[in-house]
């Protein structure tokens, strides 16, 4: 396992929350051994510690694609990314590593939102549009990596952990009761809701988008 985690604002990021990432990195060290990764631009910070997997010379992360325009921070394996690869370099996307990871930024480049119909695996990533300003977050379809989310303001962070948005200290940590009897009797929270309040859990075959302030979720899988 990885851990993936991000802060994306609309108006530009300033010093302080480079320091906030970088805690959010720090406190999931436990989740990846083998490397850690920071990048940022104006208004986006992704960050990342790595167990190798797939390429283990090369896939550091966060990785991007050619013109360095679309970055990801990415937890787990695509276990067809060859497949998909077979597609994609013929259509003139260039690859500077073997990884995965790296068939997440061309397969977005490709097919937009919908890369994700291509993959199969299990995986949970979060992708900066940076021309479009655009923060895209997905979970595999039955939900085997973690990811969680929250927003304060015009920010917006994600993390593998709950301990690691708390680690920002932009949020809060505030307990939800109203679904504590639910956690007391199945020890786990069926929805979107966490036991934290304003912390939120991305549903397994799930997206969401942040765009201009706003979040949008969308669910692309379900059981047939």
């Amino acid at each position: 396992m990885c851990g993936i985690a991000g802060i994306v604002a609309i108006r530009p990021l300033d010093r302080e929350m480079h320091e906030c990432a970088i805690r959010m990195r720090d406190v999931m060290t436990h989740r990846g051994p083998d490397g850690v990764g920071l990048w940022a631009d104006t208004h986006a910070i992704l960050a990342h510690v790595r167990l190798s997997i797939v390429d283990l010379a090369g896939g550091q992360q966060p990785l991007s694609n050619e013109n360095a325009r679309i970055w990801v921070t990415y937890n787990g394996e695509i276990y067809n990314h060859r497949d998909v690869r077979t597609n994609l370099e013929p259509a003139g996307h260039r690859y500077s590593t073997r990884s995965d990871t790296e068939t997440i930024v061309h397969a977005y480049e490709e097919w937009g939102d919908d890369c994700v119909h291509r993959f199969r695996g299990m995986f949970a990533f979060g992708l900066w549009d940076a021309p479009r300003r655009r923060l895209l977050l997905v979970r595999d379809r039955l939900g085997v990596n973690p990811l969680y989310w929250a927003q304060v303001g015009d920010f917006l962070v994600f993390a593998s952990e709950i301990k690691s948005i708390l680690a920002s200290n932009l949020v809060e940590a505030r307990p939800n009761t109203a679904v504590l009897s639910e956690v007391l009797a199945t020890r786990y929270t069926s929805g979107t809701e966490t036991l934290f309040e304003g912390i939120h859990k991305l549903l397994p075959g799930h997206r969401l988008v942040f765009e201009d302030g706003r979040v949008r979720v969308q669910q692309y899988w379900d059981l047939p």
